[in-house]
């Protein structure tokens, strides 16, 4: 199961309360207050994981609270803190406040490390009350109460390069030529469910670029209808997107007609996702209809158009070459 949002409800400690106590020691009839104070009570604090990829740790744990503060003790001792609670995400995961929507943390860096909710402070014990005029004083004050809210999780995926395409394009074809990353891939649409990303290697420059690969797309989508949809959130943090594009045209669709439907989705989504650089893959084109479909194509897109074929790998090499360029001029 993939999760990329979720609701949580989340508390900080409490503050133990502060220590009533009088000393009584031998020959010493008026030893005084010695109450401690409490202990603070623990924070919820974020943290950025890079071996999580998604947000199931919280699909079917919705409350999470750290620890209180130990009220203080006799002798001036104060009370053990609270235990922080520690909540892993995966980078790209953003938090907002449920209650007056705004967002209250973004973590983006592996190792990136977040207060969200802060514990309420320990008490103070009788010893803080002393004075000139109250020498046994049996007043404390009460532990703080942690900060506490609901809060909605949603991972918006990080990478250099998204692919766009409808299903069947042959978008998880290709990450898996390009990348590690094993998508599964069959002859029919809405094989991919999930998004998938992986990481494309240049040996040569010791550099490495991160794809992202959403399901296929379909007309509406912004309105809800199909499987992207869901996840047209994980390409707006990409810095270049890809729009694969089918030149064999099986179904009768014409490749034109496909890559201005998929701008139009996108701008529909969020107008943003437009200013964003592109490419065009033209994929499939191994088959017997391809080149002629190219053509008419070109004619009729002003981005840059990549002619290749995943079957024979024609064109592969290109592609790399210009992605890596392309996305180093964003940076």
């Amino acid at each position: 199961m993939f999760v990329d949002e979720v609701v949580v409800s989340l508390k900080a400690g409490r503050g133990g309360n502060g220590c009533v106590s009088l000393r009584r020691e031998r020959f010493r009839p008026r030893g005084g207050p010695d109450g401690g104070d409490g202990g603070d009570g623990g924070d919820i604090v974020l943290q950025c994981d890079e071996n999580m990829s998604d947000l199931e740790a919280f699909q079917f744990k919705s409350t999470w609270q750290a620890g209180n503060g130990q009220p203080g003790k006799g002798s001036d001792k104060s009370g053990r803190s609270g235990g922080d609670c520690v909540l892993k995400v995966p980078a790209g995961t953003v938090i907002t406040n449920e209650e007056i929507g705004h967002v209250a943390a973004e973590l983006t860096r592996p190792g990136q490390r977040i207060r969200l909710l802060k514990g309420g402070k320990g008490g103070w014990g009788n010893i803080h009350f002393k004075s000139s005029v109250n020498r046994t004083p049996i007043q404390f004050k009460p532990g703080a109460e942690g900060e506490e809210g609901k809060f909605r999780f949603v991972l918006k995926t990080i990478a250099d390069v998204g692919l766009v395409g409808f299903p069947n394009a042959g978008k998880s074809t290709l990450i898996g030529l390009l990348t590690h990353a094993h998508p599964k891939t069959a002859p029919y649409p809405f094989t991919t469910r999930n998004p998938n990303v992986g990481v494309i290697e240049f040996p040569e420059t010791f550099d490495s670029l991160r794809m992202a690969d959403i399901p296929g797309l379909l007309e509406g989508a912004h309105r809800n209808r199909g499987l992207g949809h869901q996840f047209l959130r994980h390409i707006e943090r990409c810095r270049l997107l890809l729009i694969v594009i089918d030149m064999a045209a099986e179904d009768g669709r014409r490749p034109a007609d496909d890559y201005h439907q998929l701008i139009k989705e996108l701008e529909l989504y969020d107008p943003d996702f437009l200013t964003k650089p592109r490419l065009v893959a033209a994929n499939k084109m191994d088959e017997a209809d391809a080149k002629e479909n190219l053509v008419e194509f070109g004619s009729e897109v002003a981005e840059p158009v990549l002619a290749i074929s995943c079957l024979t790998e024609e064109g592969i090499p290109r592609l790399l070459a210009t992605l890596y360029e392309s996305v180093k001029q964003t940076a």
